[in-house]
């Protein structure tokens, strides 16, 4: 994958690792689409990394959202060979907190964003870029979902995130298997905590 010729959808793109995602696409010479819920700040990014990004109010959770902003990244760009998914929710919550047990709705709400989110993006553009023409090495693109070493070391509160997170790289396998024929790699990362203004609101 060459970002110089890179057509990026980049999920959370409106800040964050999303938004620091998108920026080295562009400095490299590529195209990126931030797909995001916060539309001032995502229409500020967009603005500031020029003509060759746009800004495309899509709520992942939400599939008709992913399908018609996956459609919009598709004209835009005239055709997709990355996929980021950087959006997501902290999801701290003890399930025997002091106020009493977590919400059922929390947890569903955490696995909806984090990892649902993340199968939508993955499926829609992966549909898109099997109609690409292939590279030298047979390639027609690349697919990566952010987890977290909470996947692997989730801590005390982190029930909902971690179980998100564990889902992640739990698909990433089967994914790659699947899209392998279509020329289409997928990949899963697991980084470490640090500081985007999710982590900044969270509570100590």
């Amino acid at each position: 994958m060459e970002l110089a010729s890179a057509k990026a959808v980049i999920t959370g793109g409106a800040s964050g690792l999303g938004f620091a995602t998108a920026k080295s696409v562009i400095d490299a010479g590529g195209q990126v689409a931030l797909l995001d819920v916060n539309d001032e700040q995502g229409e500020k990014s967009a603005v500031e990394l020029g003509e060759r990004a746009t800004y495309i109010h899509a709520d992942v959770a939400n599939e008709a959202d992913v399908i018609a902003a996956v459609e919009k990244a598709n004209a835009f760009m005239d055709g997709i060979t990355l996929a980021v998914n950087c959006a997501g929710v902290v999801g701290a919550a003890r399930a025997l907190g002091r106020e009493g047990t977590m919400p059922g709705e929390f947890f569903a709400k955490t696995i909806s964003i984090n990892l649902v989110g993340s199968f939508l993006i993955a499926k829609e553009t992966a549909n898109v870029m099997q109609n690409n023409e292939p590279n030298d090495g047979g390639e027609r693109g690349v697919i990566i979902s952010t987890a977290s070493v909470a996947a692997f070391e989730g801590q005390i509160g982190q029930a909902a995130y971690s179980a998100s997170k564990g889902g992640l790289v739990s698909m990433a396998l089967p994914l790659a298997r699947e899209f392998a024929r279509i020329g289409v790699r997928v990949n899963t990362i697991a980084p470490g905590i640090f500081m985007t203004p999710m982590v900044a609101g969270m509570s100590e």
